[in-house]
Protein backbone atom coordinates (compact mmCIF):
# COMPACT_ATOMS: atom_id res chain seq x y z
CA UNK A 1 0.00 0.00 0.00
CA UNK A 2 1.18 3.30 -0.94
CA UNK A 3 2.61 5.29 2.09
CA UNK A 4 -0.07 8.69 1.81
CA UNK A 5 -1.14 10.16 4.68
CA UNK A 6 -2.46 13.81 3.19
CA UNK A 7 -4.37 14.11 0.27
CA UNK A 8 -5.26 17.74 -1.64
CA UNK A 9 -8.65 17.62 -3.82
CA UNK A 10 -9.95 19.97 -6.12
CA UNK A 11 -12.40 20.42 -8.74
CA UNK A 12 -10.88 22.82 -12.27
CA UNK A 13 -12.82 23.31 -15.45
CA UNK A 14 -16.66 23.92 -15.88
CA UNK A 15 -18.76 23.07 -13.31
CA UNK A 16 -20.88 19.62 -13.09
CA UNK A 17 -23.81 18.62 -11.21
CA UNK A 18 -22.41 15.83 -8.43
CA UNK A 19 -18.83 17.62 -7.71
CA UNK A 20 -20.32 17.90 -4.13
CA UNK A 21 -20.87 14.43 -3.88
CA UNK A 22 -17.59 13.72 -5.34
CA UNK A 23 -15.77 16.00 -3.32
CA UNK A 24 -17.56 14.54 0.11
CA UNK A 25 -16.79 10.86 -1.08
CA UNK A 26 -13.30 11.94 -1.61
CA UNK A 27 -13.29 13.56 1.84
CA UNK A 28 -14.71 10.63 4.01
CA UNK A 29 -13.32 7.81 2.36
CA UNK A 30 -10.18 9.55 3.03
CA UNK A 31 -10.27 10.27 6.77
CA UNK A 32 -11.66 6.42 7.06
CA UNK A 33 -8.86 5.29 6.16
CA UNK A 34 -6.65 8.01 8.22
CA UNK A 35 -5.67 10.34 6.05
CA UNK A 36 -5.57 13.76 6.28
CA UNK A 37 -7.18 16.11 3.76
CA UNK A 38 -7.06 19.65 2.46
CA UNK A 39 -9.29 21.42 0.09
CA UNK A 40 -7.92 23.43 -2.45
CA UNK A 41 -10.07 26.24 -3.46
CA UNK A 42 -10.53 27.36 -7.39
CA UNK A 43 -8.56 24.52 -9.45
CA UNK A 44 -5.47 24.65 -9.65
CA UNK A 45 -5.08 28.58 -9.33
CA UNK A 46 -5.90 27.26 -5.34
CA UNK A 47 -2.65 25.26 -5.15
CA UNK A 48 -0.47 28.44 -7.18
CA UNK A 49 -1.80 31.18 -4.87
CA UNK A 50 -2.08 29.24 -1.71
CA UNK A 51 -5.76 28.87 -1.34
CA UNK A 52 -6.19 25.47 0.55
CA UNK A 53 -8.16 24.19 3.69
CA UNK A 54 -8.47 21.70 5.70
CA UNK A 55 -11.26 19.31 5.39
CA UNK A 56 -12.85 17.48 8.16
CA UNK A 57 -15.76 14.90 8.05
CA UNK A 58 -18.09 18.07 8.85
CA UNK A 59 -16.71 20.01 6.34
CA UNK A 60 -19.02 18.07 3.55
CA UNK A 61 -21.87 18.06 5.43
CA UNK A 62 -25.10 18.60 3.27
CA UNK A 63 -23.61 19.13 0.04
CA UNK A 64 -24.38 16.04 -1.55
CA UNK A 65 -27.48 17.46 -2.95
CA UNK A 66 -26.68 21.04 -4.05
CA UNK A 67 -25.12 21.73 -7.43
CA UNK A 68 -22.31 23.44 -8.15
CA UNK A 69 -19.28 23.33 -6.48
CA UNK A 70 -18.01 24.29 -2.82
CA UNK A 71 -14.50 24.57 -3.97
CA UNK A 72 -15.10 26.64 -6.88
CA UNK A 73 -13.50 26.26 -9.89
CA UNK A 74 -11.14 28.82 -11.99
CA UNK A 75 -9.04 29.45 -15.02
CA UNK A 76 -5.87 29.61 -14.28
CA UNK A 77 -3.00 30.86 -16.64
CA UNK A 78 0.07 30.43 -14.76
CA UNK A 79 -0.53 27.03 -14.36
CA UNK A 80 -0.22 26.33 -18.20
CA UNK A 81 3.48 27.19 -17.63
CA UNK A 82 6.49 24.88 -16.45
CA UNK A 83 7.05 27.94 -13.95
CA UNK A 84 3.80 28.04 -12.49
CA UNK A 85 3.39 23.98 -12.28
CA UNK A 86 6.69 24.37 -10.22
CA UNK A 87 5.02 26.56 -7.78
CA UNK A 88 2.07 24.20 -7.67
CA UNK A 89 4.54 21.68 -6.60
CA UNK A 90 5.88 23.67 -4.01
CA UNK A 91 3.31 24.39 -2.86
CA UNK A 92 1.79 20.86 -2.04
CA UNK A 93 5.19 20.26 -0.46
CA UNK A 94 4.91 23.10 1.91
CA UNK A 95 1.20 21.81 2.59
CA UNK A 96 2.12 18.22 2.96
CA UNK A 97 0.15 17.10 -0.02
CA UNK A 98 1.32 13.77 -1.03
CA UNK A 99 -0.85 12.91 -3.69
CA UNK A 100 -4.06 15.00 -5.48
CA UNK A 101 -7.68 14.08 -6.73
CA UNK A 102 -8.67 16.02 -9.62
CA UNK A 103 -12.34 16.03 -10.20
CA UNK A 104 -12.69 17.53 -13.78
CA UNK A 105 -13.10 17.31 -17.83
CA UNK A 106 -10.29 16.93 -20.55
CA UNK A 107 -8.22 20.09 -19.64
CA UNK A 108 -8.62 19.04 -16.26
CA UNK A 109 -7.22 15.62 -16.53
CA UNK A 110 -4.48 16.97 -19.61
CA UNK A 111 -3.53 19.54 -16.35
CA UNK A 112 -3.16 16.59 -13.85
CA UNK A 113 -1.01 14.32 -16.17
CA UNK A 114 1.18 16.90 -16.86
CA UNK A 115 2.10 17.77 -13.18
CA UNK A 116 2.30 13.87 -12.32
CA UNK A 117 4.86 13.34 -15.32
CA UNK A 118 6.93 17.03 -14.30
CA UNK A 119 7.19 16.60 -10.48
CA UNK A 120 6.47 12.59 -10.28
CA UNK A 121 3.11 13.11 -8.37
CA UNK A 122 0.60 10.52 -7.28
CA UNK A 123 -2.97 11.90 -9.07
CA UNK A 124 -6.08 10.56 -9.36
CA UNK A 125 -8.95 12.09 -11.84
CA UNK A 126 -12.56 12.04 -11.26
CA UNK A 127 -14.66 12.35 -14.60
CA UNK A 128 -16.44 15.40 -13.86
CA UNK A 129 -18.04 17.45 -17.19
CA UNK A 130 -21.57 17.16 -18.08
CA UNK A 131 -20.28 16.83 -21.99
CA UNK A 132 -19.53 12.82 -21.08
CA UNK A 133 -16.89 13.66 -23.48
CA UNK A 134 -13.96 11.12 -21.46
CA UNK A 135 -12.95 7.95 -22.96
CA UNK A 136 -12.56 4.82 -20.86
CA UNK A 137 -16.24 5.54 -18.93
CA UNK A 138 -19.87 5.00 -20.05
CA UNK A 139 -20.88 8.06 -17.76
CA UNK A 140 -19.15 11.29 -16.42
CA UNK A 141 -20.26 13.00 -13.09
CA UNK A 142 -22.70 15.54 -14.14
CA UNK A 143 -23.96 14.07 -17.21
CA UNK A 144 -27.00 12.63 -16.26
CA UNK A 145 -28.48 15.08 -14.47
CA UNK A 146 -27.35 17.98 -17.64
CA UNK A 147 -29.35 15.48 -19.52
CA UNK A 148 -32.74 15.57 -17.39
CA UNK A 149 -31.81 19.39 -17.30
CA UNK A 150 -32.75 19.53 -21.01
CA UNK A 151 -35.29 16.89 -21.36
CA UNK A 152 -37.05 19.28 -18.89
CA UNK A 153 -36.46 22.48 -21.15
CA UNK A 154 -37.14 20.77 -24.34
CA UNK A 155 -41.16 19.26 -22.94
CA UNK A 156 -42.01 22.63 -22.21
CA UNK A 157 -40.77 24.05 -25.49
CA UNK A 158 -42.55 21.19 -26.90
CA UNK A 159 -46.14 23.10 -25.69
CA UNK A 160 -45.16 25.96 -27.88
CA UNK A 161 -43.98 24.60 -30.96
CA UNK A 162 -47.44 22.27 -31.10
CA UNK A 163 -49.58 25.53 -30.43
CA UNK A 164 -47.99 27.38 -33.36
CA UNK A 165 -46.76 24.56 -35.36
CA UNK A 166 -43.19 26.03 -35.38
CA UNK A 167 -39.65 24.48 -36.37
CA UNK A 168 -37.65 24.76 -33.12
CA UNK A 169 -33.70 24.46 -33.29
CA UNK A 170 -32.15 24.01 -29.54
CA UNK A 171 -28.69 24.32 -28.97
CA UNK A 172 -27.20 21.86 -25.84
CA UNK A 173 -23.56 21.85 -24.50
CA UNK A 174 -21.36 19.33 -25.68
CA UNK A 175 -19.42 21.54 -27.83
CA UNK A 176 -17.12 18.16 -30.00
CA UNK A 177 -18.84 15.43 -28.18
CA UNK A 178 -23.09 14.49 -28.88
CA UNK A 179 -24.23 12.55 -26.38
CA UNK A 180 -26.33 15.56 -24.90
CA UNK A 181 -27.84 16.29 -27.80
CA UNK A 182 -28.19 12.33 -29.01
CA UNK A 183 -29.40 11.30 -25.98
CA UNK A 184 -31.77 14.74 -25.79
CA UNK A 185 -33.48 14.22 -29.09
CA UNK A 186 -34.39 10.12 -28.17
CA UNK A 187 -35.62 11.23 -24.49
CA UNK A 188 -37.60 14.00 -26.00
CA UNK A 189 -39.15 12.47 -29.31
CA UNK A 190 -37.39 15.21 -30.67
CA UNK A 191 -37.01 14.83 -35.09
CA UNK A 192 -33.60 15.16 -34.88
CA UNK A 193 -30.30 15.62 -33.49
CA UNK A 194 -27.37 17.62 -35.25
CA UNK A 195 -23.95 16.26 -33.67
CA UNK A 196 -20.33 17.15 -34.50
CA UNK A 197 -19.71 13.29 -34.69
CA UNK A 198 -21.74 13.42 -37.71
CA UNK A 199 -20.95 17.54 -39.77
CA UNK A 200 -17.89 15.46 -41.84
CA UNK A 201 -20.21 12.61 -43.01
CA UNK A 202 -22.75 14.18 -44.18
CA UNK A 203 -25.71 17.00 -44.59
CA UNK A 204 -27.37 16.37 -41.44
CA UNK A 205 -30.06 19.41 -41.83
CA UNK A 206 -30.02 18.67 -45.56
CA UNK A 207 -31.21 15.13 -45.02
CA UNK A 208 -33.50 15.95 -42.22
CA UNK A 209 -35.29 18.61 -44.88
CA UNK A 210 -35.23 16.36 -47.97
CA UNK A 211 -36.61 13.47 -45.82
CA UNK A 212 -39.74 15.49 -45.18
CA UNK A 213 -39.42 16.89 -42.10
CA UNK A 214 -42.77 18.28 -41.23
CA UNK A 215 -44.46 15.21 -42.30
CA UNK A 216 -48.08 14.47 -40.46
CA UNK A 217 -46.64 16.29 -37.49
CA UNK A 218 -47.88 19.88 -36.28
CA UNK A 219 -44.67 20.47 -34.66
CA UNK A 220 -40.60 19.51 -35.26
CA UNK A 221 -38.09 19.52 -32.64
CA UNK A 222 -34.08 19.08 -33.58
CA UNK A 223 -31.34 19.65 -30.61
CA UNK A 224 -27.93 21.21 -31.60
CA UNK A 225 -24.64 20.76 -30.68
CA UNK A 226 -23.02 23.85 -29.79
CA UNK A 227 -19.68 24.98 -31.17
CA UNK A 228 -17.72 25.86 -34.30
CA UNK A 229 -18.49 22.07 -35.66
CA UNK A 230 -21.90 22.06 -36.17
CA UNK A 231 -22.07 26.09 -36.02
CA UNK A 232 -25.14 25.95 -33.10
CA UNK A 233 -28.29 26.57 -33.66
CA UNK A 234 -28.08 30.31 -34.96
CA UNK A 235 -26.01 28.66 -37.74
CA UNK A 236 -28.88 25.90 -38.96
CA UNK A 237 -32.17 29.00 -38.24
CA UNK A 238 -29.98 30.86 -40.65
CA UNK A 239 -30.03 28.16 -43.30
CA UNK A 240 -33.55 27.19 -43.13
CA UNK A 241 -34.43 30.66 -43.33
CA UNK A 242 -32.27 31.29 -46.58
CA UNK A 243 -33.14 27.78 -48.15
CA UNK A 244 -36.51 26.88 -46.86
CA UNK A 245 -38.38 30.04 -45.96
CA UNK A 246 -41.58 27.58 -46.04
CA UNK A 247 -40.76 27.00 -42.56
CA UNK A 248 -41.07 29.26 -39.23
CA UNK A 249 -38.28 28.63 -37.35
CA UNK A 250 -37.52 29.60 -33.99
CA UNK A 251 -34.13 29.53 -31.88
CA UNK A 252 -33.39 28.04 -28.04
CA UNK A 253 -30.00 28.48 -26.44
CA UNK A 254 -29.93 26.02 -23.27
CA UNK A 255 -26.91 27.71 -22.11
CA UNK A 256 -25.27 27.33 -18.59
CA UNK A 257 -28.87 25.96 -17.19
CA UNK A 258 -27.56 22.49 -18.32
CA UNK A 259 -24.61 23.08 -15.58
CA UNK A 260 -26.88 24.04 -12.81
CA UNK A 261 -29.39 22.28 -10.40
CA UNK A 262 -29.19 19.91 -7.98
CA UNK A 263 -27.55 16.24 -8.94
CA UNK A 264 -29.97 13.15 -9.95
CA UNK A 265 -29.90 9.99 -7.64
CA UNK A 266 -28.19 8.64 -10.34
CA UNK A 267 -25.32 11.22 -10.88
CA UNK A 268 -25.16 11.46 -6.38
CA UNK A 269 -24.30 7.35 -7.04
CA UNK A 270 -21.80 7.61 -9.47
CA UNK A 271 -20.16 10.78 -7.77
CA UNK A 272 -20.03 8.87 -4.53
CA UNK A 273 -18.61 5.29 -5.71
CA UNK A 274 -15.65 7.15 -7.80
CA UNK A 275 -14.92 9.31 -5.25
CA UNK A 276 -14.45 6.28 -2.64
CA UNK A 277 -12.98 4.37 -5.48
CA UNK A 278 -10.15 7.32 -5.91
CA UNK A 279 -9.14 6.66 -2.46
CA UNK A 280 -8.66 2.93 -2.80
CA UNK A 281 -6.65 3.18 -6.13
CA UNK A 282 -3.98 5.75 -4.29
CA UNK A 283 -4.14 3.51 -1.81
CA UNK A 284 -3.14 0.95 -4.53
CA UNK A 285 -0.53 2.63 -5.78
CA UNK A 286 -2.15 3.70 -8.84
CA UNK A 287 -1.34 7.21 -10.53
CA UNK A 288 -2.17 8.58 -13.94
CA UNK A 289 -5.18 7.11 -14.05
CA UNK A 290 -9.03 8.56 -14.25
CA UNK A 291 -11.79 6.29 -12.13
CA UNK A 292 -14.42 5.54 -15.16
CA UNK A 293 -17.34 3.25 -15.09
CA UNK A 294 -18.09 0.10 -17.32
CA UNK A 295 -20.65 -2.10 -17.31
CA UNK A 296 -21.39 -0.71 -13.67
CA UNK A 297 -18.18 -1.43 -12.34
CA UNK A 298 -15.42 0.57 -11.39
CA UNK A 299 -12.64 0.39 -13.63
CA UNK A 300 -8.84 2.75 -13.78
CA UNK A 301 -8.43 4.83 -16.84
CA UNK A 302 -5.22 5.58 -17.51
CA UNK A 303 -5.01 9.56 -18.11
CA UNK A 304 -2.88 9.36 -21.96
CA UNK A 305 -6.44 7.20 -22.84
CA UNK A 306 -9.10 9.35 -21.03
CA UNK A 307 -8.60 12.48 -23.02
CA UNK A 308 -7.80 11.34 -25.98
CA UNK A 309 -10.12 12.85 -28.26
CA UNK A 310 -12.99 11.50 -30.25
CA UNK A 311 -15.11 9.20 -27.84
CA UNK A 312 -17.38 7.70 -30.41
CA UNK A 313 -21.25 7.79 -30.43
CA UNK A 314 -23.41 4.79 -30.09
CA UNK A 315 -24.49 3.83 -33.85
CA UNK A 316 -27.51 2.11 -32.17
CA UNK A 317 -28.77 5.33 -30.75
CA UNK A 318 -28.42 7.44 -34.49
CA UNK A 319 -30.36 4.60 -35.61
CA UNK A 320 -33.10 4.78 -33.19
CA UNK A 321 -33.68 8.26 -33.55
CA UNK A 322 -33.87 7.95 -37.14
CA UNK A 323 -36.22 4.93 -37.03
CA UNK A 324 -38.37 6.74 -34.04
CA UNK A 325 -39.18 10.22 -35.77
CA UNK A 326 -40.94 8.85 -38.67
Amino acid sequence: MANIKCIGVLTSGGDAPGMNAAIRAVTRAAIYNNIEVKGIMRGYRGLIFDEIVPFKTNSVSNIIQQGGTILKTARCKEFMTAEGRQVAFEAMQREGIDALVVIGGDGSLTGARILAQEHNIPIVGLPGTIDNDLNGTDMTIGYDTALNTIMDAVDKIRDTASSHERLFFIEVMGRECGYLALNGALATGAEAAIIPERVFESDQLGELISNGFRKSKNSSLVLVTEGDITGGAMTMAERVKKEYPQYDVRVTILGHVQRGGSPTAADRILASRMGAAAIDALLDDQRNVMIGIQNDKIVYVPFSKAIKKNKPVNEDLINTLKVLSI
